[in-house]
């Protein structure tokens, strides 16, 4: 094999106002041709920098390159990325060298149609005309799975699911056959199904044309099906470098060991993850620590919330008038309860209604038809000022951090603006109050003058949990709250999470794509297909035993556990 990308020596800093801040320091890397290489730690770390850098990606100022090569091999010839002039970086941009976003959503232009995006990088790279780039870019949407590509192509982003939008990068990364693909989180969006089918297809590429590929992810078993080789990162520093087998089962760092043994996959309900530092600090011996019998047994007999027969239409076709002629059901006849103190898990495909239930049952958006019962009280039928205080007991984690931050305004003036509007609190309390969420959420309190462009895609989550813990809701809707997470900090998150629901009581339905993580967190499952619940139960029994080939399917597309 060929050395296709050779990073040498690499240290870049981020300069501020007062300090500069040395975010890689002295890495080395090489990926060889058709070769798929994984860089994993965690968020901070440096796995994102390392990678925008490769393209010159990184705004300079603030970021310096302060030593180091960037050597890549195209044609037998071989040159320093840093070091050749802007048109020749922009042919090599999208074309020998192509990268899949963490965020679709702040990557993809909302003004412009989903297909045009795609085909603008045919256009620009390649000599065809324009009949055959739309050609191209309709079979990209096709071989990332994406349903009725030919409808698809007309979309805007907002106009699809997180997961679809994913794949729409994917497709755009993709079309142009690159060399080398940098790959940032491609399937942090994607259910599991989608996700076995990416790889899949990324795979392929490699084998056809003798790519090369950096692939950064937070999921190790994907790293451990799909990579052949890992670097390890902690801190701006790759600590440690082999073959994935001795990655898994020989790791020599205690910061190795620790990222391995903090999956929910590794550990039975009841059971607290450990974290990170408490193996790089001695505390744990073994791979948990145990918390008491009543961890997860939090759920009562009560019933909080109460959902019958609730229907949600989306328009799809109107006339020169205005008039629907057509709809597509989103959520189809849908019935079920939350017990207080429950955890409720709702996994399903991208596109099959989960978001759309969780927002509707938050009339965030409005049923179409059917009820909702909270507290014993029918709030489909509630007016504007009945939802505000409805409101104060309700909340959501969104799945797009970055999107769901102002980044005009502080984080600390985004967590304390629902007190601000809800909570009858003085300044110094909320001010108080930020600072303890921001610590519960594992952050120190000295970042809340910060705005969320200065922080990773996993910090920025764990600020937008903080904000919906802000005025201790009742009933928690966590749509995909973890999944832009690394395995440390999830296991810390999803530890806070246990530990409010059995500090408060707390209720959440819980919305993932990661059914090794709805397994750990959850009481019961309901599976979700096409806008139906096809299944539900026990979360152990729904795991073990699913009843419906659909269940099936899912389960056997997760990765294997370590």
């Amino acid at each position: 094999m060929q050395a296709l990308l050779h990073i040498e020596n690499l240290s870049i800093s981020f300069r501020g106002e007062e300090s500069k801040t040395e975010a890689v320091k002295n890495i080395s890397l090489k990926i060889n041709t058709g070769e798929i290489v994984a860089l994993v730690g965690e968020s901070g770390s440096g796995k994102s920098v390392t990678a925008l850098s490769v393209l010159q990606l990184l705004p300079t100022p603030p970021a310096e390159y302060t030593s180091g090569k960037i050597l890549f091999t195209d044609e037998n010839k071989t040159f320093d990325i840093l070091k050749i002039p802007a048109k020749e970086l922009q042919q090599l941009r999208g074309n020998k060298i192509s990268m899949i976003f963490q965020e679709p959503m702040s990557s993809l232009n909302p003004v412009m149609k989903c297909g045009k995006q795609v085909m603008e990088a045919l256009l620009q790279h390649k000599n065809i005309s324009f009949a055959e780039a739309k050609r191209k870019t309709i079979e990209w949407l096709e071989k990332v799975k994406l349903p009725q590509p030919e409808k698809i192509f007309y979309r805007y982003p907002h106009q699809l699911s997180g997961g679809q939008k994913q794949r729409v990068m994917i497709a755009m990364a993709m079309c142009c056959e690159p060399k080398l693909l940098i790959c940032d989180e491609p399937t942090t969006a994607l259910d599991v199904t989608v996700q076995k089918s990416i790889l899949q297809l990324i795979k392929e590429l490699v084998l056809q044309t003798n790519t090369g590929v950096l692939f950064i992810t937070h999921d190790l078993g994907v790293v451990k099906e799909f990579a052949d080789a890992v670097g390890v990162m902690y801190q701006g520093e790759i600590i440690e470098q082999n073959n994935v087998h001795q990655i898994f089962h020989n790791p020599k760092q205690p910061y190795t060991k620790a990222l391995l043994a903090c999956r929910p996959a590794q550990h039975p309900k009841g059971e607290k993850l450990a974290i990170v530092s408490d193996y790089l600090e001695g505390k744990v011996t073994d791979n948990a620590v145990q918390l008491s019998k009543s961890f997860a047994d939090t759920k009562t007999n009560s019933i909080l919330a109460e959902v019958k027969s609730l229907t949600v239409l989306f328009p799809t076709r109107k006339n020169i008038l205005g008039k629907v002629l057509s709809y597509y059901k989103a959520v189809d006849n849908v019935s079920f309860t939350i017990h207080k103190g429950e955890t409720l898990g709702l996994v399903g495909e991208s596109g099959c209604g989960k978001t759309t239930l969780g927002r509707a049952l938050l009339r965030l958006i409005e049923p179409s038809n059917g009820n909702i019962i909270y507290n014993n009280t029918d709030i489909t039928g509630y007016d504007k000022k009945s939802l505000k205080e409805f409101r104060k007991d309700v909340q959501l984690v969104f799945q797009d951090p970055f999107s769901s931050l102002n980044p005009r305004i502080t984080i600390g003036e985004a967590i304390e603006e629902p007190m601000k509007i809800l909570m009858a609190k003085s300044k110094a309390e909320r001010k108080r109050s930020v600072k303890e969420l921001l610590e519960k959420v594992n952050l120190s309190s000295s970042y809340s003058s910060r705005y969320p462009h200065e922080f990773s895609g996993g910090q920025r989550q764990r600020i937008v949990i903080a904000r919906a813990l802000a005025l201790n809701p009742g009933l928690l809707v966590c749509d995909e709250s973890v999944s832009a997470l690394d395995v440390s900090v999830q296991a810390q998150v999803l530890n806070l999470l246990n530990d409010l629901k059995k500090e408060f009581g707390l209720t959440m339905l819980f919305i993932s794509h990661d059914l090794s993580v709805v397994r750990y967190m959850c009481d019961r499952i309901m599976v979700m297909h096409k806008g139906k619940i096809v299944e539900s139960g026990n979360a152990e029994e729904v795991y073990e035993n699913p009843k419906m080939d659909y269940t099936k399917k899912l389960l056997e597309a997760v990765p294997k556990a370590l």
